[in-house]
């Protein structure tokens, strides 16, 4: 096997991110829609936010870890789309070397603390309906904050050797990434028409499976007993609110994992570019749209905390 090299440094001072390849019309039109979904989801998340302040009876771990989570998607959308959204008015369309894989750690580091997320969430539902005599003595409000420390920390650790492999690759001229930010897929892309990088390629791909499917597993895992507890509840007043609550944070999992799994299981392994484009764009930017009306739609809890943040009272 071909080893991969070990000191050429990179020739690329900039890259180019071509974003959304159409018509001037057509990009206004873009740059107009995601602005209005970028503005919304800021809203949309800040409002979960506010409510769980503001209203005492939502001072549980589900919803401290609600409002945890909405700041995060806060932090996952400012890490890619104020860029793309420079690009879209943008005539040169570049990014530093620097600043470039300066975003493609926080991307990654974002996106794995979701991940992270996600799984204590299922936990926290498991305890409150699989072990309910248990809970209030393990998911106190200090291990519950023992818990976000720990997913904010790991999630900042996880990405950082392949990021540090990501800026010793050789990058020696060609410098057009055919994506709308700097994505660890065409970054491999570019760096292997230089010289074979089989073990960064390899670091990469089984770190994000390793991440993704652990995480996926275990809340599939998680749910499939609380849904499974869920319908011995003897209460139907009692399995509706159970099942609401659960079928609210599968959607969630389900929106995240499915694109993500398209495409970070097998970076650079030259998925077609288009549909690249769009499954990243589905998890970067429409996910962390829906989620605030996914969670609070049906749970009545959130929806009468949000009212009273929307009247200001």
């Amino acid at each position: 096997m071909t080893s991969e090299p070990g000191n050429i440094s990179h020739t690329v001072s900039e890259f180019i991110l071509l974003g959304f390849s159409c018509r001037w019309e057509i990009q206004i039109l873009l740059f107009s829609i995601f602005l209005v979904t970028y503005i919304l989801t800021l809203f949309g998340n800040m409002a979960i936010m506010c409510a769980v302040r503001w209203d005492h009876r939502l001072h549980t771990p589900m919803y401290i870890l609600l409002a945890n989570f909405s700041f995060l998607e806060i932090c996952y959308v400012n890490s890619d789309v104020p860029n793309m959204l420079a690009n879209f008015l943008s005539q040169t369309k570049t990014i530093s070397f620097a600043r470039c894989l300066l975003q493609l750690y926080f991307f990654f580091s974002l996106g794995t603390t979701e991940c992270l997320f996600l799984s204590i969430m299922a936990y926290d539902r498991f305890l409150a309906i699989c072990r309910p005599l248990h809970y209030p003595t393990i998911m106190t409000i200090k291990f519950c904050s023992s818990l976000v420390i720990f997913c904010w920390v790991y999630g900042f650790l996880w990405f950082l050797i392949p990021v540090i492999l990501v800026t010793q690759l050789p990058f020696c001229g060609l410098n057009v990434i055919d994506d709308f930010l700097c994505d660890l897929g065409p970054l491999l892309a570019l760096a292997s028409s230089c010289a074979p990088i089989p073990g960064t390629v390899l670091m990469c791909g089984t770190m994000s499976s390793l991440l993704i499917f652990a995480t996926f597993f275990y809340i599939i895992g998680s749910y499939t007993l609380v849904l499974r507890a869920v319908i011995q509840v003897p209460s139907a007043a009692g399995r509706k609110k159970a099942f609401s609550t659960c079928s609210s944070h599968l959607a969630v999992v389900f929106l995240f994992y499915g694109s993500v799994m398209m495409t970070y299981v097998s970076p650079g392994t030259g998925q077609e570019e288009s549909m690249q484009k769009f499954t990243t764009l589905f998890y970067s930017v429409l996910t962390p749209f829906f989620n605030p009306m996914i969670y609070s739609l049906r749970n009545k809890e959130m929806k009468d905390a949000l009212k009273k943040v929307l009247r200001g009272s």
